[in-house]
């Protein structure tokens, strides 16, 4: 029992050592961006106004508003107080808007078309690589090969090539969005059926590029397991191949669960990009329009999401992986 807590003791400390660093950073480095957002905003505000001390003083206001006047460690701790209660203030290029809100209406979005698409596809790549070992012929030659070049397309590329074959040119599958633009969020099957329609472009484009790298992982430990001595010596005491193989795959996915939690730390930076590509509503857009207006509360709230999304993700995989590794089990024992 103390090995347990121990081991999952040392794996919590680290995550929330880098949840420390990550949130400094996610508050840092959006306000080192060129350009005074503030200014834009108090200038629609000031419009038609000529007395410059009047326009100063709409400034001020703002500036005051939203904190830029004070110092940075003092905005920092003004902003991490607030963010704990999931204030992250007020959005500068949706303003009046809150972020709280913005992000509560993009991070749903998010949540559900990455999860699925990357573990879907860690599924598929994990079922091609161990057919791929074990029955060999056509798929280790042609379907194995030809998912790997595919994995090595980028997430902007893979979702360019799908929105040009199946949304322009055949015209199956709609470019852009998450639902039709003419529809309001109801709880109708036409708008149900839209959402579905709008999903699958941006689903298979993060799927397809997660199943090559995920299939060779577990070919090259399928069959390095193939080729243990546990199996051959029970293949010569007459046990069943299908009960061997079993415990074959089993073994050879231990660290197939270690990719999966590097894959939804990689995979988010690129599944994020092909939201952007399909301008589907979740952080990844969300994330491209706080850019483009140098939106630093926007930008600060997403990228912190993001990355405390992708922490909790990694260690209920470690979790999971202390859970099933006999290996890890015994090393807590010792």
């Amino acid at each position: 029992m103390k090995g347990v807590r121990k081991y999952y003791g040392q794996k919590i400390f680290w995550y929330i050592l880098t949840l420390i660093f990550a949130v400094i950073l996610n508050f840092v480095l959006p306000r080192l961006m060129p350009g005074n957002p503030v200014s834009a905003i108090a200038s629609r505000a000031a419009s038609g106004m000529t007395d410059a001390s009047a326009i100063q003083k709409v400034y001020n206001e703002y500036a005051e508003k939203f904190g830029v006047n004070l110092p940075m460690y003092q905005q920092f701790f003004r902003w991490f107080k607030n963010a704990i209660r999931g204030d992250f203030g007020i959005s500068f290029s949706q303003y009046p808007r809150t972020v709280s809100d913005i992000i509560k209406s993009a991070v749903w979005w998010t949540i559900a078309l990455q999860l699925p698409a990357i573990i879907v596809g860690w599924i598929l790549g994990n079922i091609l690589g161990a057919i791929a070992a074990y029955i060999r012929g056509v798929f280790d030659k042609a379907i194995l090969p030809l998912f790997l070049f595919i994995g090595n397309f980028p997430a902007f590329g893979m979702a360019t090539i799908l929105m040009y074959i199946f949304a322009i040119k055949l015209r199956v599958a709609p470019a852009s969005g998450g639902y039709g633009f003419d529809l309001i969020p109801n709880a109708s099957w036409t708008f149900f059926k839209s959402i579905i329609s709008h999903y699958q472009l941006p689903f298979w484009s993060i799927v397809l590029i997660t199943i090559g790298g995920q299939a060779i992982g577990m070919r090259s430990m399928s069959i390095y397991e193939l080729n243990a001595d546990y199996v051959k010596y029970s293949r010569f005491l007459g046990i069943k191949d299908r009960k061997i193989v079993g415990y074959v795959f089993r073994n050879a996915m231990l660290p197939q669960i270690t990719g999966l939690a590097l894959s939804l730390g990689t995979m988010m930076g690129g599944a994020l990009v092909a939201e952007m590509i399909f301008s589907y509503p979740g952080l990844g857009t969300t994330l491209l329009s706080a850019v483009n207006g140098q939106d630093y509360p926007l930008l600060s709230a997403c990228t912190l999401i993001i990355t405390i999304m992708v922490l909790i993700a990694n260690l209920v995989v470690e979790i999971l992986y202390g859970i099933i590794d006999p290996r890890v089990k015994a090393n807590q024992q010792d």
